[in-house]
């Protein structure tokens, strides 16, 4: 397919679906306005994107508030950013596979995952895992007495 150079065009795509920044020029998809507009259609769009907008944190925000997978697309740095790691898990608790091990660790971040998708829990640290699977345990005696 043909790379598209024209701003307006690429904007007018992206608004419609957040893919078709793949056909943008390599100077449209590091430009920070159209690639804000391609993640807030699809986060998956972060794929797309300069490296350097995969790494800017807005744009990250922006792309793992609209699919959380984006941010399996951006950087170890990112990946251990609480605010950005929440985000992530909030819409999509499968993330946290990609989280730092540090988030891994954070009670907070875990529930937040696991509460959006049980599964995330075996992404957890071994140490959450525990706590959190003996906390269920203990709840279900609880209810079954």
């Amino acid at each position: 397919m043909k790379i598209i150079t024209d701003k307006n065009q690429v904007l007018k795509a992206v608004k419609t679906s957040g893919h078709a920044l793949e056909y943008a020029s390599e100077e449209l998809r590091a430009d920070k306005d159209v690639v804000l507009e391609a993640v807030k259609q699809s986060g998956f769009a972060l794929e797309y994107a300069s490296e350097e907008l995969r790494n800017d944190r807005e744009v990250v925000l922006t792309a793992v508030k609209q699919n959380g997978w984006a941010l399996f697309k951006t950087s170890k740095e990112l990946q251990n950013d609480r605010e950005v790691v929440l985000e992530a898990v909030r819409q999509d608790g499968t993330a946290l596979r990609v989280a730092s091990e540090e988030l891994r660790n954070d009670k907070e971040v875990v529930l937040e995952a696991v509460g959006q998708n049980g599964d995330a829990l075996r992404y957890a640290s071994d140490q959450l895992q525990n706590e959190i699977k003996q906390i269920m345990q203990d709840n279900l005696i609880k209810y079954l007495k």
